[in-house]
């Protein structure tokens, strides 16, 4: 689905952003705040609701381009890589947020599951990175924006992969960060804590302590993220006092603390 992407469609000073993950959640309130702040955006996801998304996006009169591919597999990261060299804009702005869990203890969840998310949360973002930071970099500006968690902070049994890969997400957004800080190029990592989403529920999470919890609101975060993206911060630890408490935590705590705490939020109704 393609909507207002030919150059007489949208103003020629356009500045255009890349979005992943963005059907709904988090997403697709980043996608929002960029629109509202004057950018054309392509939105990818693999699920039906992205249409939808983008026909709401596109309702501001701002051009909007849904890209669906699953990004799980080298042939979905390739057909987004595509269509963002292709289009009429440089990409100014790229948004790596897609994620996905396969919570349960490791010895129960299905191997494909499990490689589904280090696909998706680690191999897609090096992917998409490599293959459209070097011309942000060519052109000396660009905004990226890593969404990590503040699970990256600690161990997460019960959702061991889910939070390993946000780590290595975390450590990915600060090292590139560093690399970049000559070129123009600036990279933010995005650190939300639970958040009211569709993401507990899509990952059969709901009947976990942290599930039930509280959650911060998906549009705050959002807002916060494209705040501190412009301003070329390092993070963004989204202000909650819970997330802050995570934080804290996941910073004085000794591994195998942090896998305790973490690990009494997180554990199942139905796990002994």
């Amino acid at each position: 689905m393609t909507l207002d992407r030919t150059p007489e469609k949208a103003p020629e000073s356009s500045r255009y952003a890349v979005v992943t993950g963005a059907s709904s959640g988090i997403g697709l309130e980043i996608a929002r705040e960029l629109v509202d702040r004057g950018y054309q955006v392509m939105v990818t996801a693999e699920d039906d609701q992205l249409e939808t998304a983008a026909r709401e996006l596109s309702a501001t009169g701002r051009g909007v381009e849904a890209v669906r591919a699953d990004l799980t597999t080298r042939e979905g990261v390739e057909t987004l890589v595509h269509a963002a060299s292709t289009a009429v804009w440089p990409v100014d702005v790229l948004v790596l947020n897609a994620g996905m869990a396969a919570p349960g203890r490791f010895v129960d969840t299905a191997l494909q599951d499990d490689l589904d998310t280090v696909a998706l949360n680690v191999t897609a973002v090096v992917h998409l990175a490599k293959k459209l930071i070097p011309e942000m970099v060519r052109r000396g500006e660009g905004r990226v924006l890593v969404t990590s968690s503040i699970a990256a902070l600690m161990p997460a049994p019960y959702n061991a992969l889910y939070a390993a890969s946000k780590s290595f997400e975390l450590s990915f957004a600060e090292a590139l960060r560093h690399e970049l800080k000559d070129t123009g190029v600036t990279v933010t990592a995005l650190m939300p804590g639970p958040t009211d989403t569709e993401f507990f529920r899509a990952n059969d999470m709901e009947d976990t302590p942290l599930g039930r919890g509280p959650k911060d609101d998906a549009a705050k975060v959002a807002k916060d993220a494209v705040d501190a993206m412009f301003a070329g911060k390092d993070k963004v630890v989204v202000h909650s006092f819970k997330a802050k408490a995570q934080a804290v935590l996941g910073s004085v705590l000794p591994l195998p603390a942090k896998a305790a705490v973490h690990g009494a939020v997180s554990k199942p109704d139905d796990v002994e």
